[in-house]
């Protein structure tokens, strides 16, 4: 099998993901926060310690407002539904996930919420004048997707935070951190959201989101936190505040695992390598007739992540034919209708490939013969 679905999460793991993973549910199980005893206090410690170095990896200054949640989703929803309030002006682009477009669409919906939607080129450049433009007095926030998982544009932040002035600006790096080196204190981002799954190499199940002193959030869960247990309001201490209930730990240990690996490694060689497979296969089926290429996947700063079509099959024939080859691709419209429109493949989608540290140019030749032999069928 080859695995060329990163985009969507990450495979295969590496050994110090496993590991850590193992090592927890063999010989730690316990549960944070709820007891004294010494497996419930190592699992604590796991947990400290994935938060610390997870906020470094961002060069957060606050480890504790590091929040770990289910998903990137779940941190974007407590982004969005903990702060926006009703009859807010919201700013958002045409290359969201439905996890912004989503609860954006309830909030106007329930709760009169104004939200204006930045159009972006079909390569996905952002206008930063329409940008600046659009900020209102009342404007709540602007929602950026730094990374599109449609066609891999990378959205400039720091450009984005001098456009929009003090306005709040929470960024969607589900796709960035790992990815791309990410720093919130020289971007300037008040609210980061991401997944641990994809190129944080944790498994499925984890996500964070990171907040800028003076941002306060309104909770969207409540519950059981280990502290302050004598009262039934929520503690306002952080992280507790955020979060509540049994913890994922054996995905915050498999997390530490990632982290571990990614620095042992390097993140600027896990790019690197990753850049070139995605510049190889760009080149290689660029060379074959009929062949569309969305975004501009000659940009040396686009993410591992390729989106085409082939003229007169749809995405899902070519979806069927790599899999019969025992090649993982997605097509569709990857969760992100709006980012389809943008780039005019909506409603059948595009055929996304996105490698990871993990394969080779040869796993890529075998991925091209496929698309080859499609073409020569036709």
């Amino acid at each position: 099998m080859i695995y060329l679905d990163n985009a969507a999460t990450s495979y295969p793991k590496p050994d110090e993901t496993l590991r850590s993973l193992v090592h927890f549910v063999t010989n730690v199980g316990g549960n944070p926060g709820r007891s004294g005893h010494p497996l419930s206090i190592e699992a604590a410690r796991i947990i400290f310690q994935a938060r610390e170095k997870l906020t470094a990896f961002i060069n957060g200054k606050h480890s504790e407002r590091l929040i770990f949640t289910s998903n990137g989703t779940e941190s974007l929803n407590l982004a969005i539904l903990g702060l926006i309030t009703p009859h807010d002006h919201v700013i958002t682009t045409s290359l969201e996930h439905n996890s912004v477009m989503r609860p954006l669409d309830f909030l106007q919906k329930k709760h009169s919420v104004n939200v204006s939607i930045i159009p972006c080129s079909e390569k996905g450049e952002l206008d930063l004048e329409k940008l600046k433009k659009s900020i209102r007095k009342h404007t709540k926030a602007v929602i950026i997707n730094h990374g599109s998982n449609v066609i891999g544009t990378v959205q400039p932040i720091r450009q984005i935070r001098d456009a929009i002035g003090d306005t709040v600006l929470i960024v969607d790096a589900c796709q960035t951190v790992g990815n791309i080196a990410v720093d919130t204190d020289a971007q300037g981002i008040d609210i980061i959201c991401f997944s641990c799954h994809k190129s944080l190499l944790g498994i499925q199940g984890l996500g964070a989101l990171y907040t800028r002193k003076g941002i306060d959030l309104e909770p969207i869960k409540f519950g059981g936190t280990g502290s302050r247990s004598e009262f039934t309001s929520q503690p306002e201490v952080l992280p507790d505040k955020y979060e509540c209930g049994t913890p994922n730990t054996p995905g915050i240990a498999a997390l530490l695992g990632g982290l571990t690996f990614i620095e042992h490694t390097g993140l600027t060689a896990i790019i690197e390598k990753k850049q070139r497979l995605r510049l190889y296969a760009v080149e290689k089926l660029s060379e074959l007739d009929s062949i569309i290429i969305y975004g501009d996947p000659s940009k040396k700063d686009s993410l591992p992540i390729i989106s085409l079509n082939l003229r007169g099959t749809s995405p899902s024939d070519v979806g069927t034919a790599c899999n019969r080859a025992g090649i993982c691709v997605r097509v569709g419209l990857h969760c992100a209708p709006v980012a389809h429109r943008t780039i005019g493949t909506f409603t059948q989608g595009t055929v996304r490939v996105s490698p990871g540290y993990f394969n080779t140019t040869d796993e890529i030749d075998q991925f091209v013969e496929v698309i080859r032999t499609i073409v020569r069928k036709r």
